[in-house]
């Protein structure tokens, strides 16, 4: 009986510890630097790039809610960066 309440409070722990595997990180001038960061700036250069474009094209005015478009912008740039080169 004792063995089953055991086996119950450890499985979850133990399955919770499957995700901390792989560790992607890069190797930048002898220091490791998180991959997540780097997404993260490739979005925002090309969430900048992307607003330079629209306001070329004179499409900006017509996205209204600029915080939220260019936010959910940079969000999809940022996590399909990180997919292309991280899965």
């Amino acid at each position: 009986m004792r063995l089953e309440k055991l086996t119950l409070i450890l499985f979850p722990a133990c399955a919770g510890l499957e995700g901390c595997s792989r560790n992607p990180s890069l190797e930048v001038s002898g220091s490791f630097f998180p991959a997540w960061m780097l997404s993260i700036l490739i979005g925002l250069v090309a969430t900048l790039i992307a607003k330079r474009i629209f306001l070329a094209t004179r499409i900006d005015p017509h996205l209204t809610p600029h915080l939220l478009v260019y936010g959910a912008l940079m969000i999809c740039f940022t996590l399909l960066t990180w997919l292309l080169l991280y899965w």
